[in-house]
């Protein structure tokens, strides 16, 4: 196939290439839909499922379906018209294999001699799962299709000829048209860079991406010829993936949105870069952030304001509002982002996005720009759950250079993909945190009384809700996050790491500069003339927050039988641009306890701003929270598009 063809022009290239597409596929029908399937007990899914009945089907009916599905898919149709009152199954499976020139695979079965006229073409249908026996020893070839034989037929020859389409496709959609050979990481990159250009730079102008990776391409090449030899080194080979810009790149600046680090590229990837880059993801590029993390509005020096692509004139949320804005936009199959109070969550929610925020310590932050180690995680964003699970399952590990991930050993299950069960809210216990839900103004109460609605969906989706109320929250929120305490110190050893390639050493030299945003002097010089943590203050909010939260939490989920406990993820939804953004502090319990936390898409105001809701766990329970919130997305389908203009 020719790497540089575009995608658009795969439909219109003939016959060979549509040969090539259902050669390399790697595709079969389950066994117990295959023997029902040939057996015609199986019904079509698509329209022509109505006309499906046991009857045997003409010869003229064949090939008028099998037309239409080229036709649908826009590609060229060469089948031999077959004459006679019925088609047998190996007359059909010949005049499908040479139509499409599909060679002969090792696919064989006990009713079908290798001497056989029709023995390539069978195993040749059979190896693209066009056509399967009733079961993996007998075809039956002489028997007679039916009509439900002919319109499932047809809906899996279109399923292979259908183009790929880019908007909303999950990473499993890309890895399955890349494996049927209709589409290549190379025009997958390509696709995505032309939307960038369209949607980022153009048109809406959503300002959500700083920098482009220019070896993207080349990278997604090489990606493409070692799956040809080699196969897919995992879920994400080939995929294209933005990150938050305080992960370090070794192939790209590493600024944090700010001035002052524009032409800063380390010398090595952070670690859960370079587990992305092993499992064969390739990093598109990095998204704009609030700059340092300090905020949930995404505003920096070097990248400006990102606009909310459902809104253009409000906030996108924050500090990962970039990477929130570009994965809602559909510019990569997913992203990453950081979190220190909220910043995966908040832009998640706001975008109509997955964010998980893991336990502390089930992923490296070794090579994240730190904003406060204490309560710090980089995780997925994504805009499936299952995508972000196969995120996680890449970026979690132990790392000997971010010791706190030594306890995640033991904890991570062999994929968080097993944990997606549709039903997996039926006979869960769900605890409603009821004093997070806010009514302090109509934007709270009109996010609250979403919240509450999602709450009835989980019911009704067969889980439990209790309304509980979580012991100490009064005093947990007194407390205060430890950015304010920790960044100065933690940026320094960021910088010093950096090495003489370092363009400052100190937060006081970045100050002095005066190449970072002004808008957060303030709080910058406040970080700054912090001397020393080795105060009493300090260690006790270190000891005593965590402790406090850990331990309320757990007995309210244990009092209860709770698998996990539900609020709304933000207390309003995005603000406008130039007016005061107010998240609450839900979001705090996760930081402040280090356990782990998911957003999932809740629906829409009415002004149709996206929020979400949150679930939080126990420890290392991702696994649970996954399929919970997996459970939900699969029961509301919640999640919409934006509608970007040109």
């Amino acid at each position: 196939m020719n790497l540089n063809l575009p995608i658009h022009l795969w439909k219109k290239s003939g016959q060979a290439l549509l040969a090539a597409a259902l050669l390399s596929s790697s595709f079969f029908i389950p066994a117990s839909e295959t023997s029902a399937a040939a057996a015609g007990t199986v019904k079509s899914s698509s329209s022509s499922s109505q006309a499906a009945s046991k009857k045997p089907a003409s010869a003229a009916y064949f090939y008028e379906q099998l037309k239409q599905a080229a036709e649908t898919a826009s590609v060229s149709f060469s089948l031999e018209e077959l004459s006679g009152p019925v088609v047998q199954r190996q007359a059909a499976a010949k005049a499908i294999q040479e139509w499409l020139s599909l060679p002969a695979s090792d696919i064989s079965f006990k009713d079908i001699a290798q001497s056989s006229p029709y023995a390539d073409a069978i195993s040749a249908v059979a190896h693209a799962g066009i056509m399967t026996g009733y079961s993996q020893q007998s075809f039956l070839p002489r028997t007679p299709l039916t009509v439900e034989d002919v319109n499932l037929i047809h809906d899996r020859l279109l399923s292979y000829i259908t183009p790929f389409e880019l908007e909303e496709a999950t990473i499993a959609e890309m890895q399955k048209a890349m494996e049927q050979g209709k589409l290549t990481s190379t025009q997958l990159v390509q696709m995505y860079l032309d939307r960038i250009e369209q949607y980022d730079d153009q048109g809406s102008s959503v300002n959500a991406v700083l920098t482009i990776n220019d070896d993207a391409l080349e990278i997604a090449a090489q990606l493409d010829a070692e799956r040809k030899t080699t196969g897919a080194r995992s879920a994400l080979h080939g995929i294209p993936i933005l990150v938050k810009d305080n992960y370090d790149t070794s192939d790209m600046p590493t600024t944090a949105g700010c001035l002052c680090l524009k032409d800063s590229i380390p010398d090595e990837d952070a670690e859960q870069i370079a587990k992305l880059k092993e499992a064969g993801a390739i990093i598109l590029g990095k998204t704009n952030l609030h700059e340092f993390a300090f905020g949930i509005t995404t505003s920096s020096s070097l990248g400006g304001q990102t606009l909310n692509p459902y809104a253009l004139d409000h906030y996108p949320g924050g500090s990962s509002g970039g990477t929130g804005a570009a994965i809602a936009s559909n510019f990569a199959a997913a992203g990453l982002g950081t979190d220190t109070g909220g910043s995966i969550r908040i832009p998640s929610s706001f975008n109509s996005l997955v964010g998980i925020r893991p336990t502390i310590g089930l992923a490296s932050r070794d090579g994240i720009i730190p904003l406060a180690l204490t309560q710090d995680v980089g995780g997925p964003m994504a805009r499936t759950v299952e995508d972000a699970a196969i995120m996680l399952d890449a970026i979690a590990g132990y790392d000997p250079e971010d010791v706190g991930t030594a306890a995640s050993v033991g904890q991570i299950p062999n994929s968080y993909t097993d944990y997606l069960d549709a039903e997996g809210l039926k006979g869960a216990r769900i605890g409603v945190a009821i004093e997070l839900f806010s009514s302090g103004n109509e934007a709270e109460e009109e996010m609250s009384d979403l919240i509450y609605n999602a709450v009835d969906e989980i019911e009704a989706l067969g889980a439990t809700a209790v309304e509980i109320k979580i012991p100490n929250l009064d005093l947990i929120g007194k407390y205060p996050s430890l950015s304010s305490y920790e960044f100065k110190f933690q940026l320094n050893d960021y910088l010093e790491e950096l090495g003489e390639d370092a363009p400052y050493s100190t937060l006081s030299e970045i100050i002095a500069s005066g190449n970072y945003d002004l808008a957060q002097e303030q709080s910058m010089k406040s970080r700054d003339a912090r001397e020393t943590l080795e105060t009493e203050e300090y260690k006790d909010i270190v000891l005593n927050r965590t402790k406090v939260t850990k331990e309320s939490i757990l007995k309210v989920m244990a009092d209860n039988d709770l698998d996990a406990i539900v609020y709304p993820t933000t207390t309003q939804a995005a603000a406008i641009i130039g007016e005061s953004q107010n998240s609450g502090g839900n979001n705090r319990l996760s930081p402040f306890s280090g356990f782990p936390a998911i957003t999932v898409p809740a629906g829409f105001t009415a002004d149709g701003l996206p929020v979400g809701i949150e679930f939080l766990g126990r420890a290392f329970d991702e696994g649970n929270l996954i399929k919970l919130a997996y459970s939900y997305e699969q029961g509301t389908q919640h999640r919409k598009a934006p509608a970007l203009t040109k």
